[in-house]
């Protein structure tokens, strides 16, 4: 994929991206597919994903919804939070301490800490340590060979590219959890609520899922303009992204060895417009 020539340009160490893109299937044919459309760098190079990691941490979760060890409305965190509100950055923690600055789904507050408080919560309601979980729940079902966490749910995955793509494939095509979980997972959760993105700074609305990130029409944004609404997905501090286009059927995976900062706001969504041209997606519809 041409598109991904412009790692070759991007002022980090080493990188490495991945496009992944989900047929549908047509008429006669048995499943739909998710196929590779784009590769660079080595896919077997580890990286720190940083906040990537809530993704996966978020997705064991929704497993554990799916196998009945919690509930999304079970109480978690500070008085009145429940695990919905702790993943959709809702509960009122604050960004990295137990500090509670506004009651539950009032506002949209960033939260490392929050995630901490699901990986003890699932650690309490299974007896089970979290990293053991995760890898249990997702890594190894998804053939996530290297992927591992140390440390926060937050931030502490180490994982390779080959890692990554692994998970964006089921997340273009879910296999562990339900759909109904799934779509509730990557909608919007308590919408209409202002917030600052990390990064790119006051959104109104400042949209968020269940653990992942909805571009919805946040400008500026990580992703491209011609990304679509329903875009999700996470950036890492680490200089790590993920996103899926539901819309497109396509996830974009990039990862670097260079923490976020002004080059990569500004080469990222080059490279996300620049993969969804190739591919054919127009950026005044979306598809």
């Amino acid at each position: 994929m041409d598109a991904l020539r412009q790692l070759d340009h991007w002022p980090v160490g080493t990188a490495a991206a991945a496009v992944l893109r989900h047929d549908g299937g047509h008429d006669g044919e048995k499943a739909s597919q998710v196929s590779q459309v784009g590769l660079s760098g080595d896919p077997e190079v580890p990286f720190r994903l940083a906040s990537v990691s809530k993704t996966m941490s978020a997705y064991a979760l929704l497993v554990a919804v799916e196998e009945g060890a919690l509930a999304l409305d079970d109480p978690a965190g500070p008085e009145g939070s429940t695990v919905a509100h702790l993943l959709a950055h809702v509960s009122g923690l604050a960004f990295a301490s137990s500090r509670v600055l506004a009651r539950p789904g009032t506002r949209r507050i960033y939260s490392n800490a929050g995630f901490d408080e699901l990986g003890r919560h699932l650690e309490q309601v299974t007896d089970i340590p979290f990293a053991t979980y995760l890898a249990e729940a997702v890594f190894v079902p998804l053939g996530m060979k290297a992927a591992a966490l140390a440390g926060s749910p937050a931030f502490g995955v180490l994982a390779t590219l080959a890692d990554v793509t692994a998970f964006a494939a089921e997340l273009l095509a879910p296999t562990l959890v339900s759909a109904a979980t799934f779509e509730r997972a990557t909608s919007v959760a308590f919408p209409g609520l202002h917030g600052i993105l990390p990064g790119f700074g006051a959104q109104n609305p400042n949209d968020w899922g269940l653990g992942f990130e909805i571009r919805g029409h946040k400008s500026p944004h990580w992703t491209a303009p011609a990304n679509s609404p329903r875009t999700f997905g996470h950036f890492g501090r680490s200089g790590t992204f993920l996103w899926v286009d539901p819309e497109a059927s396509v996830a974009c995976v990039a990862l670097t060895d260079r923490d976020f900062g002004e080059w990569a706001a500004a080469a990222w969504p080059v490279l996300s417009a620049g993969v969804l041209a190739e591919l054919g997606v127009r950026a005044d519809s979306g598809a």
